[in-house]
């Protein structure tokens, strides 16, 4: 038992890798739709590229959503309109024509022609309100037919029948116009304003509730498809009828595939699709970025990263598939730049657009836009810290979306007349949604541990707190940190390194010194040596403490891991061999250990080049009179003595590399000294 718990530790972390594979390939796929995928590819007003193609199972023809639409609009336009008529008001209104007609025409004396003129009145009243008066005007033609409602029956009319003010103005003057009583017509015209008020009103809750029935009886299927009826021919141009029903048929055979019976088959499908792709990145990382295979934190990132945008992805597709182009896709591929490459960035983002490919609508269209945009992504950002190279690099992205979108709908209708600008504003949006990188790399930095070149860039400024305390505590310290900064550089642009991470290792490398300034000899005055009134053995100590003294200090100041790692490596295991030789000579029992650092040997090419740089730097100020042949051999001396101590065994860097460094190194120092080549005499 003993012995399987051991080998379970010692494996664990290809355990955990285990775990998170199989976990996002689960989590992945329970994002996925829930329905199955048709078999077959096709673009409206293309060839059918298949065999023949006859109706698998019998299935309706579905409408069209314009088809659908102009149903609905069809039925709006022609639904009957319901209208209250007020009863009470009418009454109300003839009930006190009597009393109000004895008031306004006082001047009839005679009571036949007031009789009369009482009797116009009523008339006049009864037509006014045969159908009503509108209480507000609605947007109906005057010929549309309505229903009105008069207490428990209904009457079927046309809206202009029921008057409006308007139109009740004209009808009062018109009517008293031809009446022998026009000389009595202000009388007339302020009686009935008097009486008469609007009593019909538009009924919208029974109107809509109408409407609604009529529109849930619109069809969404046309006819229908037999079983065995040849559908579409091989060559034959998709388009009308022949679109329609292969429409029909995908979304009938999507519906149909998933279910109870082969519901674990899909998934068992779509697991091993997710799987392989997932399993492309994991052998990718392994093959060609081992460090990062090896390193737990940095494949969960990807992972999630890949996770992440697919459930962004997938809500989106879920709840508005019209927006799936505001999703940033390409910040994926600026984001895995920013903390480790550009060919790492471009094969996560192709990986993710396939595995999208499963989710969106017009797949193929999808995945060349995003792959193109991808690879414009790692083309044009060199240096992600620049601000103006991601507003550039955001510009390109934008332009070849919209120019992709312009040449796939050129080839769908055959012309640019009815481009929707709608995509091109999302397309717009997603551009801009891109700028989110900066912020969400910070947010990856503290989460994850990691570090990009902005951090990298904020680091090498040499006015940042802790490079000053430096400057200011031990500047001879801080000098020689400028000089093994800028040879590190030049070295590790040469292989191909991570130039800023060397540079800023390079900088900070040596902040132990602070501690105790004048015991190294960079900071020493002429006045004298410190280490004149100590043993070897307490000198030895002093020295080699000052990279723990620095891990220290870099914890406090809460420098990068990746940082204090050269820190922690500049020396590797090697031995102060000027106060071990100091010590042999008053002892003979000495323990070399008690003169070594401890370690680690440097582990990357990036830590490698620092020890390299710093021991030559350091060295190269005991050379007196130098010449090119002489720094030659010196720059050979102490590499090939790093290298026969074995400092470099757990680097992943090779002998052309070194042969390519020491070149740099040379011409570096041979530029310092400003020295001309020699002719021979």
């Amino acid at each position: 038992m003993k012995r399987f718990l051991n080998k379970l530790y010692k494996r664990q972390s290809f355990i955990y890798r285990i775990f998170l594979f199989i976990s996002t390939t689960a989590l992945i796929v329970y994002l996925f739709p829930k329905g199955g995928i048709f078999k077959y590819e096709f673009i409206k007003g293309k060839p059918w590229q298949y065999e023949n193609l006859y109706a698998p199972f019998d299935f309706a023809i579905a409408k069209t959503e314009t088809e659908i639409e102009k149903e609905k609009k069809q039925i709006n336009d022609n639904v009957i309109p319901y209208f209250e008529y007020d009863t009470i008001i009418a009454n109300s209104a003839k009930e006190s024509y009597d009393a109000a007609f004895s008031n306004y025409l006082k001047v009839l004396d005679h009571s036949s022609s007031r009789d009369q003129a009482k009797l116009f009145g009523r008339i006049l009243l009864n037509d006014i309100y045969r159908y009503g008066i509108l209480q507000e005007k609605y947007s109906y033609d005057g010929d549309r037919q309505i229903f009105l409602n008069k207490g428990n029956t209904a009457e079927a009319i046309t809206y202009g029948q029921i008057l409006t003010s308007g139109v009740l103005t004209k009808i009062i003057d018109s009517r008293i116009d031809k009446s022998e009583y026009v000389k009595f017509k202000s009388n007339y015209v302020a009686l009935f304003y008097d009486l008469i008020k609007p009593n019909v009103r538009l009924n919208k809750k029974l109107t809509e509730s109408t409407l609604e029935i009529e529109l849930e009886k619109v069809l969404t299927t046309r006819g229908g498809v037999s079983r065995g009826s040849r559908i579409i021919a091989k060559g034959e141009v998709v388009e009308g009828d022949k679109l329609q029903i292969l429409n029909s048929l995908k979304a009938e055979y999507e519906s149909q595939v998933w279910s109870d019976k082969n519901f674990y088959w899909i998934v068992l499908g779509y697991s091993l699709l997710v799987s392989l792709a997932l399993m492309m990145l994991l052998l990718f990382i392994k093959k060609y970025r081992a460090d990062i295979y090896e390193n737990n934190t940095q494949i969960t990132f990807i992972f999630f990263n890949v996770f992440f945008l697919v459930l962004i992805t997938t809500l989106v597709v879920k709840y508005q598939s019209d927006y799936i182009y505001v999703v940033p896709l390409c910040i994926l591929p600026l984001i895995l730049k920013a903390f480790f490459d550009s060919r790492l960035g471009l094969f996560t983002h192709v990986i993710t657009v396939l595995i999208l490919g499963f989710v969106v609508p017009n797949s193929h269209e999808y995945t060349f836009l995003q792959i193109i945009a991808g690879i414009v992504t790692i083309l044009t950002i060199s240096e992600s810290f620049k601000r103006v190279n991601l507003f550039i690099s955001v510009g390109q992205i934008t332009l070849i979306y919209i120019l992709s979108y312009i040449a796939f709908h050129v080839i769908h209708e055959g012309s640019i007349s009815n481009i929707s600008w709608t995509i091109v504003v999302l397309f717009v949006i997603s551009g801009f949604t891109t700028l989110i990188v900066h912020p969400l790399i910070y947010v990856y930095e503290k989460i994850f541990g990691l570090i990009s070149d902005v951090s990298l860039l904020e680091l090498s400024d040499t006015n940042s707190v802790l490079l000053k305390e430096l400057s200011n505590k031990a500047p001879g310290t801080f000098h020689h940190s400028l000089n093994v900064a800028n040879i590190a550089e030049a070295a590790a642009h040469e292989i191909g390194a991570n130039a800023m991470l060397v540079r800023v290792g390079a900088l900070y490398h040596d902040i132990g010194k602070m501690a105790n300034p004048t015991y190294f000899t960079e900071n020493q005055s002429a006045s004298g040596n410190a280490h004149d009134v100590l043993s070897p053995r307490e000198s030895a100590k002093i020295i080699i403490n000052h990279v723990i003294r620095g891990i220290e200090i870099a914890k406090k100041n809460n420098l990068p891991d990746r940082v204090i790692d050269f820190i922690r490596t500049h020396h590797g295991t090697s031995t102060v061999y000027y106060f071990y030789i100091k010590e042999k000579e008053v002892s003979e029992n000495v323990n070399i250990e008690d003169f070594r650092y401890s370690g680690p040997k440097p582990f990357s090419k990036e830590t490698a080049i620092l020890m390299m740089s710093d021991s030559i730097e350091a060295a190269s100020k005991s050379l007196k009179n130098p010449t090119s042949s002489l720094i030659d051999s010196f720059v050979e001396k102490i590499v090939s003595k790093q290298m026969e101590d074995g400092q470099f065994l757990n680097a992943n860097i090779t002998f052309k590399e070194i042969q390519q460094i020491k070149k740099v190194f040379k011409r570096k120092l041979t530029n310092i000294y400003h020295l001309r080549i020699e002719y021979p005499e």
